[in-house]
């Protein structure tokens, strides 16, 4: 008999322990998945461009506080918008092109990185073919909204940009909209020579999803605009423009553009990002847990039931 009491404190200091642990681990799951909600809205407010409007250069303020950023970090020389989107951020260019994936534009360290030229460009876009990288990230910051021109209405619907640097405006006139992947030789070839340019135009050409006729020539200066896309491991969008001494004028100028909706389509048309949703992340790892409440509870009850028909089951 005395055994027996023992076996069965043994057995419920058993379960007790297993009850304990258990409740560990569905603590820890949603600590974890309340952590991944929070870093991720983390991760895209400290990307917003609402971050760096007071460094945009203005007519107003004569670039002044856009000097107060570079003070900040010389390496910030230019300033980047897309009519109608969300891309409005300044662009910076490190020694190597690893730099800026994981620094952003106030010289600080931040996963979200920071739109930057290619370190074998330029800074004065003298270039045939200059290159900016960004992030493309959920909730339309950074580089969000490139994968957006894949739409028809949405490569037809947004034309212009504009791109300060040197201490004046210039503008872009956006012309293709290409979707390749990162190993494309072609594409990613910054500065061409001025003898392999007309064979550039036509490789780029050639892969284009979208072309807009605007007389381009070996003598004009083109950017790609450069991001992740989904369409394969490797997938890369690709928004090219012409860069030109003209400005044009922001036809969106009074149109109120958000993070759920912007013009050419819904955030869920269109949101490619290369960083998991931790949204549908944390609702797994809720779920999971719950489910394993559900177990563990089910497995005691049964236990239970065992002990009480004295194991004849």
């Amino acid at each position: 008999m005395k055994a027996e009491t023992i076996g069965k404190k043994i057995i419920k200091f058993a379960n007790g322990a297993v009850n304990c642990i258990a409740f560990m681990i569905i603590a820890s799951l949603i600590a974890y998945s309340g952590y991944a909600l929070w870093d991720s809205k983390q991760l895209h407010q400290a990307a917003d461009k609402s971050n760096y409007a007071v460094y945009k250069p203005t007519a107003e303020n004569q670039g002044k506080s856009f000097g107060e950023l570079q003070a900040l970090n010389a390496e910030v020389f230019a300033w980047l918008c897309v009519y109608g989107t969300n891309i409005d951020y300044p662009v910076a260019q490190g020694s190597t092109n690893m730099k800026y994936v994981n620094t952003n534009a106030e010289g600080r360290y931040s996963l979200s990185g920071s739109l930057f030229l290619d370190c074998h460009n330029n800074k004065d876009f003298s270039d045939f073919n200059s290159i900016i990288y960004g992030h493309h990230m959920a909730k339309k910051v950074m580089f969000g909204e490139i994968g957006d021109f894949f739409d028809r209405s949405m490569f037809d619907s947004h034309k212009y940009g504009s791109l300060y640097f040197d201490g004046k405006d210039h503008g872009i006139e956006f012309l293709a909209f290409i979707r390749t992947d990162a190993y494309d030789s072609v594409v990613f070839s910054p500065n061409v020579e001025e003898g392999q340019r007309e064979k550039y135009l036509d490789g780029l050409f050639a892969k284009a999803v979208h072309v807009r006729e605007t007389g381009v020539s070996p003598d004009d200066r083109l950017v790609l605009l450069s991001t992740c896309s989904s369409s394969s491991t490797n997938g890369r969008d690709i928004l090219v423009g012409k860069v030109t001494d003209a400005t044009y004028n922001d036809p969106f100028v009074n149109t109120i553009i958000s993070d759920e909706t912007a013009p050419g389509g819904s955030d869920d048309s269109f949101q490619y990002s290369k960083e998991p949703s931790t949204i549908i992340l944390a609702s797994a790892v809720i779920l999971a847990a719950l489910i394993l409440v559900y177990v563990l509870i089910a497995c005691h009850r049964s236990k239970q039931h065992k002990q009480g028909n004295g194991g004849k089951d």
